[in-house]
């Protein structure tokens, strides 16, 4: 018989293995089992890099990537096997090596050194939140991902006194609603205007040349939903704010308004007039009530309808004008209340106004009541309020269903990568997604690829619902820091990781959760440049300058120049992959500049790298900043209602058409 050479003599075993060769089969086994990739019982991959690696050591890892950040794809990015890409739909953390960029003592001071700071600090408390995630071990369950429900039950009714307002911080009064509001609930809030004080501040009114302050008295009651990402506003689903003196009219006025992932709707303002006959009515009540003006004589009505009096003989009809329902240093009895169509606004018994629901909002969502201004609160109370919520629970709006699921990657090389920035807590927004433009052809077959990529919020319940969905859908990917509205930046640059690394694609598409996208025409646009060619598609802005003062001010310490690069805005763009090489590979080797404002960043980098290579700068309106335009390639600030809408006339009409319902 012919004798096994033994070059691996630990593989020959004799009858009765002696311990040393049982130990050496063991390591080589162990070292063929790292050496793969293999899926793990929890749906990750071996090579996965968990948080403390990103957080710790990891020479080993920024080694392993320093070959391929030196190139661009046209010199190996897309290389890969098809075993690789089917591994490579299982991932479910972001892999980049953020704490190495943003711990790096060679860094000089700088205009984004507080930039980084905070995103340090927001990877260590990633950490922490993570931890806590994966302490959980429990595996998925399906069955009990859609019955249970995390959220504790709530209480039918809330109260708060006085004291127990004043007690909070910066002048702000909140109530928490924890499971938010339904139909017949409703707040009541007994205090008192201030009196009115001198004020010069241009924001609050409209100063006249010749005066230097004007006196204001206003307060604004909102009712809030979860606030989703750190520093970012949360949404005002009622804001309701009396302007008893300061307005710009000069006469006390009522102001409306509702504002939506940091936009503010049309006002409603009610002067004293009441609603016209023809307006829509809200429950059957008008949006505004009359009050006595101190410019309403009645000669205009008295002229109008005098004679038709006198023709029909009717008597006299006796009306009762009432005053404006708010007065300083007086006690008032305020109750909105939720009807079927709208908010209903009474003081002291009397109705004022009511302010019809908008796109964008349910009842479920208002889950906190926010006073601030020129009053005392002296009580609060809620009643007839829900005690659960749907909307905390993603049961009520994740559809676990197969067809929902991210199709496995089968292609080596992938056209276009949709990188799709999403909160937490926007569990309705994903699945509207996944229900419409996600469901394309182009998708279904893995010629193009979308994921969400999700930051970690500061409740640990939402947290471990997100995991789960990650886990069922596979279509998230979750990049382990503290959600923080100043830095969307590193969600994109993990984006554009991503695409080169686990998809090999083309082309890089960075959107949000509430765009719709017309992906044939994305990639229409991108061929249009050419193979080969670097590109950078969307609705440029040229020679925009920063905002010096007010909310959305730049400090020169942020920002020193006075303009910034041409940029695309950031609810939808394309670059190539060759750019998105280009960022990664400096963001890794230190060399990459962040900008609070994620768009204004990717257009300093792209005009970074044009500065070596040509740059193919491709504008359209199309790609729709506000709203939904005819012929679109994007539309932006589309609520779930309105995606499925429009993926729907799409279907069926072949149009790309706007739904514009409330």
């Amino acid at each position: 018989m012919k004798r096994v050479k033994k070059l691996y003599p630990f593989l020959v075993l004799p009858n009765r293995p002696k311990p040393l060769q049982i130990f050496m089969a063991v390591m080589f086994l162990y070292l063929l089992f790292t050496t793969f990739e293999i899926e793990t019982s929890l749906g990750f991959r071996t090579r996965f890099v968990s948080v403390s690696s990103l957080l710790g050591n990891e020479d080993q890892h920024q080694r392993t990537h320093s070959s391929k950040a030196s190139n661009f794809p046209s010199q190996g990015v897309f290389q890969g096997s098809l075993h690789r890409k089917a591994l490579q739909g299982l991932q479910k953390v972001s892999t980049l090596s953020f704490i190495e960029a943003l711990n790096d003592t060679t860094v000089e001071e700088n205009m984004f050194s507080e930039l980084h700071k905070a995103a340090r600090h927001a990877w260590v408390e990633g950490k922490r939140l993570w931890e806590q995630v994966e302490s959980v071990k429990e595996t998925m369950n399906v069955a009990r991902f859609k019955a249970e429900n995390l959220s504790d039950s709530c209480q039918h009714s809330i109260s708060l006194s006085g004291s127990e307002l004043r007690k909070q911080n910066k002048g702000v009064m909140v109530m928490v609603l924890p499971c938010g509001l339904t139909l017949g609930s409703h707040v009541t809030v007994v205090g008192t205007p201030r009196w009115a004080h001198w004020e010069d501040d241009p924001k609050i009114s409209v100063v006249k040349e010749e005066e230097g302050k004007v006196m204001v008295s206003q307060f604004m009651m909102e009712l809030q939903g979860l606030k989703s990402v750190d520093k970012e506003e949360p949404p005002r689903i009622l804001h309701f704010n009396p302007r008893l003196k300061g307005d710009y009219s000069g006469r006390p006025v009522i102001e409306q308004n509702t504002c939506y992932r940091m936009q503010w709707g049309s006002a409603l303002r009610c002067e004293g007039w009441k609603s016209r006959a023809d307006e829509d009515t809200v429950d059957g009540q008008v949006k505004c009530e009359k009050w006595i003006r101190d410019d309403d004589s009645h000669a205009e009505e008295a002229k109008a309808t005098w004679w038709l009096t006198r023709l029909i003989g009717r008597t006299k009809k006796v009306t009762i004008d009432w005053p404006y329902p708010f007065v300083e240093a007086r006690l008032f009895v305020l109750t909105v209340s939720a009807g079927m169509e709208g908010y209903h606004v009474s003081v002291d018994g009397r109705h004022v106004t009511s302010f019809p629901y908008r796109t964008g909002f349910s009842l479920e969502d208002s889950t906190g009541l926010s006073i601030k201004g020129d009053v005392d609160v002296h009580s609060i109370y809620a009643a007839s309020l829900p005690t659960s919520h749907p909307s905390f629970a993603p049961q009520m709006h994740l559809e676990l269903l197969p067809q929902w699921k991210a199709p496995p990657l089968v292609h080596v090389n992938v056209e276009l990568f949709i990188g799709i920035l999403s909160a937490g807590n926007h569990f309705a927004e994903r699945m509207a997604v996944r229900k419409s433009w996600m469901q394309h052809k182009l998708i279904k077959s893995s010629n193009v690829v979308s994921r969400f990529f999700v930051a970690l919020h500061g409740r640990k319940d939402l947290n471990m619902e997100i995991k789960k969905e990650a886990d069922y859908f596979g279509d998230i990917i979750i990049v382990p820091y503290m959600d923080h509205y100043d830095l969307v930046v590193l969600k994109t640059i993990a984006i554009t990781e991503y695409g080169i690394r686990s998809v090999a694609a083309k082309y890089i598409m960075k959107c949000d959760d509430d765009t719709f996208v017309r992906i044939e025409s994305i990639i229409s646009e991108a061929r249009k440049v050419g193979s080969g060619r670097s590109l950078y598609i969307g609705n440029m802005n040229y020679h925009h300058r920063p905002l010096r003062s007010g909310k959305w001010a730049v400090t020169y310490e942020e920002w020193s120049e006075e303009e910034y690069p041409t940029y695309a805005n950031g609810p939808g763009y394309t670059i190539s992959a060759d750019i998105a090489q280009f960022i990664v590979s400096n963001f890794e080797e230190h060399r990459l500049k962040l900008f609070k404002m994620e768009d204004v960043s990717m257009g300093m980098w792209v005009e970074q790298f044009n500065s070596s290579r040509p740059v193919e700068y491709v504008h359209s309106f199309k790609f729709c900043q506000f709203g939904c335009i005819e012929d679109y390639y994007t539309a932006h600030y589309q609520s779930p209602r309105q995606m499925t809408c429009m993926w729907d006339k799409l279907q069926q009409k072949g149009k790309p058409l706007c739904c514009n319902m409330r």
